[in-house]
């Protein structure tokens, strides 16, 4: 089932993630050459899945393309695998990298949720989404590097996956809504008596930014348990992490009190982020 990738396919993946993924590609840049086609076959694959929702009529031909994709990585697909440079890169990038195809399934099953317009029930079910969706792609992504075995890092990766994670749905929320599909967990909203008619209709209730205000607390709890301390990780397992240092400011800019959820896009520049993933780059000098 491997060396079906050409160079490419995986150029096809850089250029798809430089477009899709500007922080994990900024970051990916920290990556010795040789690893950095494998990051870009794992992110493409993410992006390919992530964006079936906005590239199919209803939840039934985005359920066969989420099957399409399970049967890709147990050896069975059809139409022509080999022939989709992601699929391509991505089978050859587990193969070669030897990493469990179970996270990626995990991943294709979470993404079914977004074929839908049902609620996130709970607090419990939005972390578990997060971490199937971001933590564990990016737990893969160390393995890519030759990180394996270290506590340190896996704990990172979980909770600073799920705050990374939660906090691109907080900013992609007014997005989210136009398409008639909300993340905030159900449970919280109910809580602080917030409406889904708010959010569909652009409107910055209290209810809501209460809602809003602690769902970034939950995210900020997750970056202070994720220990942010990249001297202490393995020095290997840094570019797949660094997208973690952007949690912070992205944060920050949303608990900033003129903040306005539908219109502010929340978009810290790309310098700044550079600078940003550099300063921490420059950090790690433990090897494991």
């Amino acid at each position: 089932m491997g060396g079906a990738a050409t160079t490419a396919s995986y150029r096809y993946c850089e250029d798809l993630v430089r477009r899709g993924d500007k922080d994990r590609f900024l970051a990916s840049l920290f990556a010795p050459e040789a690893e950095r086609r494998h990051l870009f076959a794992l992110y493409a694959f993410n992006l390919e899945v992530a964006r079936i929702r906005d590239v199919v009529s209803d939840a039934l031909p985005g359920e066969m393309r989420l099957q399409w994709w399970r049967d890709a990585l147990a050896g069975c697909g059809h139409g022509e695998v080999g022939r989709h440079p992601v699929a391509a890169a991505l089978i050859e990038t587990v193969e070669t990298c030897d990493l469990s195809r179970q996270p990626l399934l995990d991943l294709i099953e979470a993404r079914a949720f977004d074929l839908y317009d049902d609620p996130m029930p709970s607090v419990a079910d939005f972390e578990a989404y997060c971490r199937a969706t971001s933590s564990q792609p990016m737990a893969l992504a160390t393995e890519v590097l030759g990180a394996r075995g270290c506590n340190w890092t896996a704990t990172m990766v979980d909770h600073g996956g799920i705050a990374y994670a939660i906090t691109g749905l907080l900013r992609a929320m007014p997005f989210h809504a136009s398409r008639g599909q909300i993340f905030l967990p159900d449970d919280v909203m109910t809580r602080h008596g917030a409406r889904r008619e708010d959010i569909f209709s652009g409107t910055a209730s209290p209810e809501l930014s209460a809602v809003r205000a602690e769902l970034r607390q939950l995210a900020w709890q997750h970056l202070d348990q994720a220990g942010y301390c990249i001297g202490e990780i393995c020095r290997q397992a840094v570019p797949a992490i660094l997208p973690i240092a952007l949690v912070r400011p992205y944060l920050e800019r949303m608990d900033r009190p003129d903040y306005k959820p539908f219109e502010d896009r929340c978009v810290v520049p790309q310098w700044r982020r550079q600078w940003i993933l550099w300063n921490a780059a420059r950090k790690a000098t433990k090897v494991c």
